[in-house]
């Protein structure tokens, strides 16, 4: 499922973020990359003991868990902190498939990438190229969103970040580990959750509602791996 959150941040949050970028000390993407994307990789990032990276990043993860949007359909079991990048001058990013399994910085846990996600941190009339491709079962996607906007998707697929031609494409990544590692079921969930909250708010006592809920939870105890 490929799923688009507008709006993830606010205008306040876009400018502080900005500011603190603005002043950030970059490093080479490739200082991070696997073996195979070292060759394909052309972008920077902010060190992950950055202070800038530290403080936007739960920024970032304090909004995601305030999205009704993201947790019906990631149903997050933990992720790994909000990390920065910034591409320009035909800065790229080509095929790749994110790793499997990431570190948590600082502690003795790992997430396995159920779910990859991308904040946009620059609107899309800053920059040319910086288009996101993303291969799915429903094919090639191309995804370029408004600053603050967010979108999610599955960390098994297929992904590149297109040349940036003019300016500078800055943004947040990160990924997730949900509770149902399969991303057809989390799309089965998400949709009967998104049809209760609409039943709700039209026919709040309508018994329909307490009996769908039922099931959507009934589901979610037999697909959750916890």
């Amino acid at each position: 499922m490929l799923l688009h959150i507008p709006s993830l941040l606010s205008a306040d949050d876009l400018q502080q973020a900005r500011a603190l970028l603005e002043d950030a000390q970059w490093q080479d993407g490739r200082s991070t990359a696997g073996h195979r994307a070292q060759g394909v990789k052309r972008n920077q990032q902010l060190p992950i003991d950055s202070p800038a990276a530290q403080q936007l990043g739960a920024l970032i993860a304090g909004r995601l868990m305030q999205s009704p949007a993201f947790l019906s359909a990631a149903l997050p079991l933990r992720m790994v902190p909000p990390r920065f990048n910034r591409y320009e001058g035909e800065g790229e990013y080509g095929n790749h498939v994110d790793n499997a399994i990431f570190p948590i910085p600082g502690t003795a846990q790992s997430v396995r990438t159920d779910c990859s996600m991308t904040v946009f941190l620059s609107d899309p009339e800053e920059y040319d190229g910086g288009e996101l491709i993303i291969q799915d079962t429903f094919g090639q996607q191309e995804v370029k969103l408004p600053a603050g906007d967010a979108v999610l998707y599955p960390g098994t697929s297929l992904h590149r970040v297109t040349p940036v031609t003019r300016g500078a494409r800055l943004a947040s990544f990160l990924w997730v580990q949900s509770l149902v590692p399969q991303d057809h079921r989390r799309r089965l969930l998400y949709d009967l959750d998104q049809s209760i909250q609409a039943l709700s708010a039209d026919h709040p006592d309508h018994e329909s509602v307490d009996n769908l809920t039922n099931v959507y939870h009934n589901l979610l105890r037999e697909w959750s791996l916890t």
